[in-house]
């Protein structure tokens, strides 16, 4: 467990997991309108079956089911972020926010974490500043994200759910100096690493204006060829709706 920011953000088995997945088969819905939630989730399940996925999903995901499971894990959350990218007004990040989680997590905790990131990264990527992306949370969906970092980290423990993981990395974002900071400090939190430096990530990634060079290509070399062509595709397509950086 991390409680630092202070360690290497790759080492030498550093590999994609179930959350780069899922957030890819997103990313295909935004470009391929024809293809539904279930269907890509089930398609990529069954390209990519050994990647961490919860033991819900896999169930849901083997049997090939079509209904909901009520999960109110931060699952939703984390493969979110092209909604926030590719759409154009905050009612439609809304909307397809919901559309995305419900096809699994149909709890409202599971439906609220979706949106929250989901409507974070619409405002990071479309002018909003930090003050503005966070008073629209916690009036809109009731997160609590007053505390500092260093107020929670000690005490913080590892929580699967939204509402115990996607305040907090949004706080890792609010709090972050650029892209890689924001990743750090979701990481130092030492919770569901990997999804919290997803929704912290996928903020700061539009927020910041991008992801940095050497850390994208670094990432992009660990993917295999189906997910860097989609990742490939949604860049050329969406990546100018990324905001400029900071002013």
């Amino acid at each position: 467990m991390t409680k630092t920011k202070d360690f290497p953000l790759f080492v030498p088995d550093s590999r994609f997991t179930d959350d780069t997945v899922l957030t890819i088969a997103v990313a295909e819905r935004m470009l391929r309108s024809d293809r539904g939630y279930v269907d890509l989730f089930h398609a990529y399940f069954a390209a990519f079956p050994k990647v961490g996925y919860g033991q819900s999903f896999i169930d849901w995901a083997e049997e090939r089911r079509r209904e909901p499971y009520n999960s109110w894990g931060n699952g939703s959350a984390m493969r979110v972020s092209p909604v926030g990218t590719a759409c154009n007004t905050i009612d439609e990040v809304l909307a397809e926010a919901r559309r995305s989680a419900e096809v699994t997590h149909n709890h409202p905790e599971g439906i609220r974490g979706a949106q929250a990131t989901a409507a974070a990264i619409f405002l990071a990527r479309t002018g909003c500043d930090k003050r503005g992306i966070k008073a629209h949370v916690e009036r809109e969906f009731g997160y609590d994200l007053s505390l500092r970092l260093d107020e929670i980290r000690d005490d913080y423990l590892f929580d699967l759910s939204c509402s115990g993981s996607v305040p907090q990395s949004i706080m890792a974002f609010l709090e972050s100096y650029d892209y890689e900071d924001a990743v750090h400090n979701a990481i130092s939190l030492g919770g569901d690493a990997d999804t919290m430096a997803c929704i912290a990530g996928g903020i700061a990634e539009a927020y910041y204006g991008g992801v940095p060079k050497a850390i994208g290509d670094k990432v992009l070399d660990l993917l295999d060829g189906r997910l860097r062509g989609v990742v490939d595709e949604f860049t050329d397509r969406f990546a100018s709706r990324l905001s400029s950086g900071p002013t």
